[in-house]
């Protein structure tokens, strides 16, 4: 590894940051540490801002709340938190006085020092945090100094600039990000599926895909995409890459020659072996995924096949999968009650989420609902029907639901809650498990953001964990 010493060229630049919070502060801070002349625009001025504001404006840097729309003069470069839409006028004003702009992802890449560790990157409308810290469980049993960075854990100005050094960095990187990130360039990236999301702050599923497929533009190594999701693989085929830089599928069935797939109970990998026309290495079994789910077994692929394109033995895939845990709400089992299980997947706050964690049981009593934000649910309703037992639906939005249940599900019973306080989480998992039969799974996949009840997922995630063991309690 090389020494951390960034350019001196920052002194004395002007350099507008836009938006307070969880990565604008950091830049700003880090900015002002190398020389530079920080401001900070942000469009809130409440008192919480003005808190931060103050923070910053003691060590030299200067805030404008309530203004973020104008850009500062003498302004040399932009660089924005990810939350902050592309139409907004401070870009525009950037644009016509020819200021480029960055994000926190593009300025943590410009900071890196020579012999800087390689990014192997992870993209996807689904799936992104599983995957990565899966990625970092396989390379640190490789024994390779790693650590899953960027959307989740570490921060990436901190990994880049911090003392500690690295191998390599597992790497999520959003839509957000990815927009404002133009000279990134991974060693291998993946885009593991593609659904409509976040279409209010790219405008349209055209541009919210070309951001994600921005993740390959430059790969080294592999562009590792989803054999199932025709999109992903389009994206391979529109990036620019180095040369040798190879496509890699990932799929749940057999693969074929430059992909990692499943055969019998295995994970095997036909993409880095020697001879892939006939010869396939078994990575991993089904079992050593926790949980065993099908879109879980993809994220472990996606994960594998970047390992393996950084060079990782076979046996430190299995041995990073099966000392990975998952996150909390991420299709968790908080407890089994009288034969019928009770999973928590408050993390699907959307449908095509909420359709992968349907997708991995049978038969089903569905909790759902909250906030749609502009989904749709026809085509959900229509994939799941035959697996549904019943369904208790809660939430703002539930009448969406309710709805394409009507139209595509009109035999599943349907208790729709007409309550939006938290208690009615303890109300939904009795009416599930009046509504169970042994052997059923109650699945809490909301397909729906939760802030119309809870102050996250996580929050509801625990409602329903507390909901559940009250439950059997009472039951024991």
């Amino acid at each position: 590894m090389g020494s951390r010493q960034v350019s001196t060229s920052w002194q004395g630049k002007n350099v507008t940051v836009a938006g307070l919070g969880v990565s604008g502060i950091p830049a700003a801070r880090v900015l002002a540490g190398l020389g530079a002349r920080v401001t900070v625009v942000n469009d809130g001025d409440d008192e919480r801002s003005r808190t931060q504001a103050a923070q910053l404006e003691a060590e030299g840097i200067t805030v404008r709340l309530g203004d973020g729309a104008t850009l500062p003069e003498g302004t040399e470069l932009v660089v924005t938190t990810p939350g902050w839409q592309p139409d907004k006028p401070l870009f525009a004003a950037a644009a016509e006085a020819g200021v480029e702009v960055w994000g926190d992802v593009e300025l943590a890449w410009r900071l890196r020092g020579p012999g800087a560790a390689p990014w192997l990157a992870v993209t996807g409308t689904n799936g992104k945090t599983t995957t990565v810290r899966m990625l970092a469980a396989i390379l640190e049993a490789a024994g390779l100094r790693t650590a899953a960075v960027g959307n989740i854990g570490v921060s990436l100005l901190d990994a880049v600039l911090g003392e500690e050094e690295y191998d390599v960095l597992a790497v999520e990187l959003s839509s957000y990000q990815l927009h404002w990130a133009p000279s990134v360039r991974a060693h291998s990236a993946a885009v593991l599926n593609l659904a409509p999301d976040h279409l209010d702050w790219h405008g349209s599923m055209q541009a919210y895909a070309a951001d994600k497929g921005r993740v390959y533009e430059g790969n080294q190594v592999a562009c590792v995409y989803n054999v199932a999701d025709k999109a992903t693989e389009d994206l391979v085929r529109e990036a620019d890459v180095e040369e040798g830089c190879r496509a890699i599928g990932f799929t749940l069935g057999t693969p074929g020659p430059s992909q990692v797939g499943i055969v019998d109970d295995l994970l095997v990998d036909r993409a880095f072996v020697e001879n892939r026309q006939k010869q396939a290495q078994e990575l991993a079994q089904i079992s050593d995924v926790d949980p065993p789910a099908p879109h879980n077994i993809a994220n472990a692929l996606a994960a594998a096949a970047l390992a393996r394109a950084f060079g990782v033995p076979a046996t430190a895939v299995r041995d990073g999968l099966r000392a990975f845990r998952p996150d909390p709400h991420r299709i968790e089992l908080v407890e089994e009650v009288q034969g019928v299980r009770y999973v928590d997947d408050s993390k699907a706050t959307n449908t095509h989420a909420a359709e992968a964690s349907l997708a991995a049981y049978d038969p089903i009593v569905w909790i759902a609902g909250g906030l749609a934000k502009g989904a749709t649910f026809d085509e959900l309703v229509s994939t799941a029907a035959g697996r549904l037992r019943g369904v208790v639906l809660m939430g703002a939005d539930r009448a969406l639901i309710r709805e394409a249940l009507a139209r595509h599900a009109p035999e599943v019973p349907v208790v729709d809650l007409d309550r939006t306080d938290t208690g009615a989480m303890s109300e939904a998992v009795r009416e599930a498990a009046r509504l169970a039969q042994p052997g059923d799974t109650v699945l809490l996949a909301p397909a729906c953001a939760s802030m119309d009840m809870f102050t996250n997922y996580n929050k509801r995630g625990e409602a329903f964990a507390d909901a559940v063991r009250a439950l059997a309690a009472e039951r024991a």
